[in-house]
């Protein structure tokens, strides 16, 4: 049974649901609007290592974790 990412296209609001079917009636549970959109799911890998300060676009958006 997975876990999907959802957004309300009613309210705004993103969410999480366990889905046991894709038959499975999903609702906002904000607003409970039944017009939500699947949402592309991200995740997050950490690395063992050293260090490494990047220095690069990612970095200097906020985006690549290095502590500068």
């Amino acid at each position: 049974m997975p876990i999907f990412e959802y957004r309300c296209e009613d309210c705004g609001k993103g969410f999480e649901k366990l889905v046991r079917c894709h038959t499975d009636d999903i609702a906002c549970p904000s607003c409970e609007g039944r017009h939500v959109e699947q949402q592309y799911s991200t995740f997050a890998a950490k690395a063992e290592g050293p260090k490494q300060m990047c220095g690069g676009p990612a970095c200097q958006m906020g985006m690549c974790g290095s502590k500068n």
